[in-house]
């Protein structure tokens, strides 16, 4: 017995292993290179299929021929023009449909009254086609800017209103109480607890009201205006000018990927907390 014991003291520990940590909660790693890569991938094999005669030019441009017909757009100011005008009535219908759709969504967040209104009109309305209403909106308000900023407002508020609501109805109650138990006034809770914590939801719904946006703009410009991004789409579309045409999609392309982009830096800002 006593050599059993000698040998199970004498005997060295194992070894140990280290385990790959495992706690990531799947966070996000920014991954550039990847992007850029995929992206020029996708260009170089949409130049091959252009250049070798694989699909005709006329119906699919290629990126050299694209660029060029956008050089050439922004050297002769036709670009700048459509979009300078394109751009004011996005930001214009943009800010006050957000505008509006904020009021609402904190009123039927934060009030039992304003929730039994509002989210009956909003479920009703909401799925309607806003370009719908476009003809409509000119006959109230005539011919101009007036109706297409506000069939970009009425697309942009209902995902607006419907975010913010989430988001405030979202936020834990017990946090609520607390505030209420400290005896906070109101506009202090809301300002300081309920703003903060249904801020991701309302940022999330200002994704989807700017891709409403560029949306809406495109189908007012191409139904009743001369000039816009909208516009000029249906020229060049009619004219068969499809390099000029895939221009035009490229100046929509890199305008949301700009608004998204802002968006994020202004998330960064506002939710250093998470």
């Amino acid at each position: 017995m006593s050599e059993a014991r000698i040998v199970e003291t004498s005997a060295e520990p194992a070894p140990r292993r280290a385990v790959a940590f495992r706690g990531g909660g799947f966070l996000p790693r920014p991954r550039p290179l990847h992007s850029w890569l995929a992206f020029a991938l996708l260009l170089a094999l949409w130049q091959a299929a252009t250049g070798f005669g694989w699909v005709d030019a006329v119906f699919l441009p290629s990126p050299l021929g694209i660029a060029h017909a956008l050089w050439d757009l922004a050297v002769s100011g036709e670009l700048w023009r459509n979009l300078s005008i394109s751009l004011v009535r996005i930001g214009s219908g943009w800010l006050i449909g957000s505008a509006l759709g904020l009021v609402l969504g904190l009123a039927m967040g934060l009030s039992s009254l304003s929730r039994a209104i509002g989210m009956p009109l909003v479920s009703s309305l909401y799925p309607i086609p806003k370009i719908a209403l476009l003809p409509l909106l000119i006959l109230w308000l005539g011919i101009g800017e007036a109706p297409k900023v506000a069939t970009i407002a009425a697309g942009v508020f209902f995902p607006t209103a419907i975010a913010t609501f989430s988001g405030v109805d979202a936020v834990p109650r017990s946090l609520i109480r607390m505030s209420q138990s400290f005896d906070l006034p109101v506009r202090s809770i809301i300002w300081k607890v309920i703003l903060p914590a249904a801020l991701p939801s309302i940022l999330a719904g200002f994704r989807i009201s700017i891709s409403t946006a560029l949306l809406l703009v495109v189908s007012a410009e191409m139904i009743g205006a001369q000039f816009g991004i909208g516009a000029f789409l249906l020229a060049a579309g009619n004219l068969m000018q499809s390099d000029q045409l895939m221009a035009g999609v490229v100046v929509l392309s890199l305008l949301g990927l700009g608004l998204g982009a802002l968006l994020g830096l202004v998330e960064k800002a506002f939710l250093k907390w998470r």
